[in-house]
């Protein structure tokens, strides 16, 4: 794939192979830098090198609360807190110029960490694990929408998938609202989604489907922003094996009636091999997009 044609992801810079880390070191990871790289282009960022630590430095962490936690140094107590706030603010302008279609953080760092960094209460020093990193805390509040993940969690498949489902979806929305953004178009968007949507969450797809019903009868653009945000609570909802066969069993009702029985018998067995996890989803959808284009 052509630069051009990637997607734009942001990233912790040290999971580039970059040697930002506060021992002088990296985090370089594989799937990042050795399979998904073929299909996105890398935004990296590192918070504590652009705010102006050195490399290698002392190391920081999280102090205090999880909802208003300081930044601080381990050894010397420097609070480096609002210097950190300040740069993520003038950073943020920056990155939505660049159009992101979603961002990879590194996982338990103070400043990247999206789930249960550490926070050190500051009389007992014994930490809690409900934090969240202060420039990701900055990107999560600026840019609701855009999915995010850790690498961390990246190792697990469900969620691998599920990131890169969302990355995909919100990057032909982006592409709707700057060309087709009509009621038509949103019709067009939803029809094409709607299967993926109701393979993540069977309610929110529902609850897609009724906004989509009063496009063109009142202001675009309110719909347009609670569209979003429901689609967004969606795909954050785990698509598992269980939905997808419904979904592929309700596709193949299209079609039920020009399939024979061997063909029919076979695109079942296919289904429920992946539905017990022997075969991958792709199979079935395979086998069934063939029928499909038979029986167009």
């Amino acid at each position: 794939m052509k630069d051009d044609e990637k997607l734009r992801i942001g990233v912790s810079q040290c999971l580039l192979g970059e040697e930002v880390r506060f021992d002088g070191g990296h985090k370089r990871n594989r799937f990042v830098m050795n399979t998904l790289s073929d299909y996105v282009a890398y935004t990296g960022v590192c918070p504590e090198v652009e705010v102006g630590m050195p490399t290698p430095r002392e190391a920081i962490r999280l102090s205090g609360t999880s909802e208003s936690p300081r930044l601080i140094g381990v050894q010397s107590a420097t609070d480096h807190t609002d210097a950190m706030e300040a740069w993520s603010s003038s950073r943020l302008s920056w990155l939505e110029e660049q159009s992101l279609d979603g961002y990879i953080f590194k996982k338990d760092s103070p400043s990247c960490g999206l789930f249960r960094v550490r926070v050190y209460d500051p009389d007992s020093g014994v930490p809690s694990r409900d934090g969240r990193g202060v420039f990701a805390r900055a990107v999560v509040d600026a840019f609701p929408l855009l999915p995010v993940e850790e690498e961390g969690r990246l190792n697990d498949p469900p969620l691998r998938e599920n990131f890169i489902s969302r990355i995909f979806i919100y990057h032909r929305w982006k592409a709707f609202l700057a060309e087709e953004r009509t009621p038509a178009g949103l019709v067009h968007f939803h029809t094409i989604h709607k299967m993926s949507f109701l393979a993540h969450s069977p309610s929110h797809y529902r609850e897609l489907g009724r906004i989509v019903s009063r496009a063109g009868s009142g202001d675009l653009d309110p719909l347009l922003g609670e569209y979003a945000k429901t689609m967004t609570a969606c795909t954050q909802v785990l698509a598992t094996t269980g939905k997808h066969t419904n979904v592929i069993m309700h596709l193949m009702g299209f079609i039920k009636d020009k399939l024979d029985a061997r063909d029919k018998a076979e695109l079942l067995d296919v289904v429920e091999q992946m539905r017990n996890h022997v075969l991958p989803l792709i199979v079935p959808i395979t086998l069934l997009k063939h029928h499909l284009w038979k029986c167009e």
